[in-house]
């Protein structure tokens, strides 16, 4: 088996396959690493979700995004990023968590990299960090968290059917959550820190929430927070005092913030700041490390709402263009 590699890629998701694509399209040797499944955070994204982006704004490679309406759904997603993988034939690991980076030097000065996965071991000239932000929930901080019935990770609506649910935040995957769940049957409680539903909730569920909230159809509590979980309750704490409910089940889609600390561990120089953004060249990718490079929303440190796919697939090109160069002038 191949150990070693020109470029090799941590992370399989949408922004990982096009650094794939790209050092395909440069004839040059690469390996995906990815943790879980192809396209790990899409996957587990909640099965009935629409994108925000147009089908054209989600696409790699130039390989056309064909979609049943304008705004793709999760599966329609999966489906793509499949096909791309299968045409291409990518060289993609699957289920191989990157445990340790290391620089090495070898003889004549040049500097390689000691890839330790969780199945083996490789080498690379390069290495591209591509691992986006979904695998890190915030935690609430609360007594019961612990507990089976409390997840970060929104996905079928029918689990939750004549349930007494309390969903926390007011974005996109809280809402998505709050009105699935509804529409099942689902006894819905939101509790939202802020005074209102988030302002970048998809404009066309924005006004549905809201509805349903202001009919009483589902119970909203703002300017609220969570404050303890237990078996078959919850501790509300509210602007007129102290709530506790019939609970069966939390979904607290507080967000999700990106592994910074591998990036550290790797040396990667992050800035001083609550942002923690990633120390890289804008038109190279590359970071403080001759050879590592980021992409995707990895990129953007704490703040996961400046980098999407649609406009981070031209990471890709920005770093493999600067590989070549220095191949070129080696």
């Amino acid at each position: 088996m191949q150990s070693h590699f020109s470029v090799i890629i941590v992370g399989g998701g949408p922004i990982g396959l096009a650094c794939a694509l790209e050092a395909q399209k440069n004839n040059i040797s690469y390996l995906v690493l990815e943790k879980g499944c192809l396209v790990n955070s899409l996957y587990h994204y909640p099965v009935n979700m629409t994108f925000f982006s147009t089908s054209d704004r989600l696409e790699i490679g130039n390989v056309p995004f064909v979609s049943n309406n304008a705004k793709p759904t999760r599966n329609e997603s999966l489906e793509y990023y499949r096909r791309v993988t299968q045409n291409f034939n990518v060289n993609i690991h699957l289920f191989e968590k990157v445990i340790q980076v290391d620089i090495a030097q070898v003889t004549d000065g040049r500097s390689y990299f000691h890839i330790q996965s969780s199945k083996a071991n490789y080498t690379c000239d390069h290495v591209i960090i591509a691992t986006g932000f979904y695998d890190i929930p915030y935690l609430l901080q609360v007594p019961g968290e612990e507990l089976s019935k409390v997840t970060h990770y929104y996905s079928d609506p029918h689990f939750y059917a004549f349930q007494d649910v309390v969903v926390v935040g007011a974005m996109n995957s809280a809402v998505d959550a709050a009105l699935e769940t509804f529409r099942k049957g689902a006894r819905v409680t939101m509790v939202v820190k802020g005074d209102a539903i988030g302002s970048r909730v998809k404009y066309w569920v924005k006004p549905d929430i809201e509805n349903r909230i202001k009919e009483g159809a589902i119970k909203a509590y703002f300017n609220a927070s969570l404050k303890a979980i237990r078996e078959h309750e919850v501790d509300i704490d509210t602007p007129e005092g102290p709530v506790t409910l019939k609970n069966d089940w939390v979904i607290a889609a507080t967000g999700y913030q990106p592994n910074l600390d591998f990036l550290e561990k790797t040396g990667i120089e992050l800035s001083k700041d609550e942002v923690r953004c990633p120390v890289l060249n804008p038109d190279t990718h590359e970071t403080n490390i001759p050879g590592i490079y980021l992409a995707g929303v990895i990129c953007g440190g704490m703040n996961t709402h400046r980098l999407f796919i649609e406009n981070s697939r031209e990471h890709a090109v920005m770093i493999f263009k600067d590989i070549r160069q220095k191949a070129q002038h080696a």
